[in-house]
């Protein structure tokens, strides 16, 4: 028999155990085989979350987030899909129990929506949604959209915002070394607790790496909060200009080594989680003391860095974290506090470099901070570790959109626009360390293939087998047809 859903006076307290799995909303009192137009609601697939589906109406359901695995605190992040739908049928859908009350649909951003025939990501228009507070659910605050269903064949996915799956970030990691770059070098730092990889890249020239090379380290972290998924973007910008062949990711690779590691938290990227990994951890506030058996992937970094800490051989002149933000326009960055007011100075020189490299980036909306309830976070903890030659940042990305300065339009965001800022955050590079002489004396290069992959750092003992890339049921490949959907409703 099929599931069937209906009106309850259950409150949004109550437990959510999973996702649902192509759950069938059926008319109460209604008896026989599904029809067209009862819907079909599915999150069983990698990064989807909805809980719960409450029929209100003939045209109104109330949707529940699943809360992080192991912490109901967390519930924002959702990812489902929609199917068995009656052609020019209209919908009201109630995201009905989110855990933070300030949230950028205030400001105009609204759901991504795609379909099978329609595969590229596309908002709604912030016309159709709305971001209330309701007295139905205890005066908790709801998003409301309204959308319209225009090809009875395809299957609808919504999404809280662009979706980055783990899988994807496997197949784009394995067509990078597939081009066999002499300068771009891919090991397992280690494994998460369901044994996914923790990926760790190294960007640079080989002669960096040669026994004994004195080296300028660049360290780079994302996705250690899962649901942001703009960090990936972001991140996969930074490495995409970095392994190019333009002149200043040429110059930047012989005189820095980037170490990247994209994604901290596969297991509650893959889970479809906001905040934590899977067993309910907020892994950037364990950062004093992380334990190899809860957070092994954090542990697995926090080692390595120490480690090129204490090498005399290696400066480590930056850390950057890159996460996602969901109340404010913009990228922008955290910095630290010190006491030496020379060194807190020198901090702010790379934010400022980078406001006039990325049109999007917001010095104003830059802050530094010694907050105690940071205390836990990567920032934080190796500001407060590594010496005054280190900086460390949070850059942090609007969910939604930017503002052009002089201006008052958002722009939304797009995947490619996340992207540029990765690739303005790579090339600021260049301004901080002075090297724009040295661009122009770059001629164009053949590409040199790599005879074999010299160890970038020895950290034998973080190394582990390799796991195979689950399958992504959430980003089907499906024919190419860009047609509007934001026109729906």
């Amino acid at each position: 028999m099929p599931f069937r859903a209906f009106c309850n006076d259950m409150g949004i307290d109550d437990a959510i155990g999973g996702n649902v799995s192509k759950y069938i909303v059926l008319p109460a009192g209604y008896c026989g085989l599904p029809k067209k137009g009862h819907l079909i609601f599915d999150a069983c697939f990698e990064s989807g979350n909805l809980g719960r589906v409450d029929q209100v109406s003939e045209f109104e359901y109330d949707l529940f987030i699943r809360p992080d695995t192991c912490n109901p605190r967390f519930r924002v992040w959702f990812n489902f899909t929609v199917e068995n739908v009656k052609e020019s049928q209209r919908v009201i859908f109630n995201i009905v129990n989110f855990s933070k009350t300030k949230s950028l649909y205030r400001d105009g951003m609204a759901p991504m929506v795609k379909s099978t025939s329609r595969s590229k990501w596309q908002r709604l228009p912030p016309k159709n949604v709305y971001y209330y507070r309701c007295p139905d659910h205890r005066k908790n605050y709801v998003m409301s959209f309204a959308f319209c269903f225009d090809r009875e064949d395809d299957t609808y996915q919504f999404a809280y915002c662009y979706p980055y799956t783990y899988t994807r970030f496997q197949h784009y990691l394995d067509s990078l070394q597939k081009r066999n770059m002499d300068y771009f070098f891919r090991e397992q730092l280690g494994q998460s607790v369901q044994q996914r990889q923790l990926d760790l890249l190294t960007i640079t020239s080989p002669d960096n790496l040669r026994d004994g090379a004195e080296q300028k380290v660049v360290f780079i972290t994302g996705r250690v909060h899962p649901g942001e998924t703009p960090s990936s973007f972001v991140c996969q910008g930074i490495i995409d200009f970095l392994v190019s062949q333009h002149p200043i990711a040429r110059v930047l690779r012989e005189y820095l080594v980037f170490k990247i590691a994209p994604m901290l938290n596969p297991d509650g990227v893959y889970l479809g989680n906001y905040r934590c990994s899977l067993m309910g951890f907020d892994l950037n506030r364990h950062w004093l003391d992380p334990s190899p058996w809860a957070h092994p992937t954090l542990h697995g970094v926090k080692q390595l860095i120490i480690q090129m800490y204490n090498d005399p051989k290696i400066s480590l002149e930056f850390y950057i974290d890159i996460h996602a933000h969901s109340t404010m326009m913009n990228g922008f960055m955290y910095g630290n506090i010190f006491e030496d007011e020379e060194r807190f100075q020198r901090q702010a020189i790379f934010p400022k470099l980078l406001c006039q490299n990325a049109e999007d980036f917001s010095y104003s909306s830059t802050s530094f901070n010694r907050d105690a309830v940071k205390a836990g976070t990567g920032r934080r903890f190796l500001g407060g570790l590594l010496d005054h030659t280190s900086y460390c940042y949070t850059l942090e990305v609007s969910f939604y959109s930017y503002i052009i300065g002089g201006t008052t339009a958002a722009v939304p965001y797009t995947e490619e626009a996340y992207m540029k800022l990765g690739r303005n955050v790579a090339r600021t590079f260049l301004d901080y360390y002075r090297l724009n002489p040295l661009v122009e004396k770059v001629a164009l290069p053949m590409p040199r293939l790599r005879k074999e992959k010299p160890p970038p750092y020895k950290h034998s003992l973080l190394r582990g087998p390799t796991s195979s890339s689950p399958s992504d049921k959430g980003d089907k490949k499906s024919s190419v047809n860009h047609q509007d959907l934001s026109n729906s409703f």
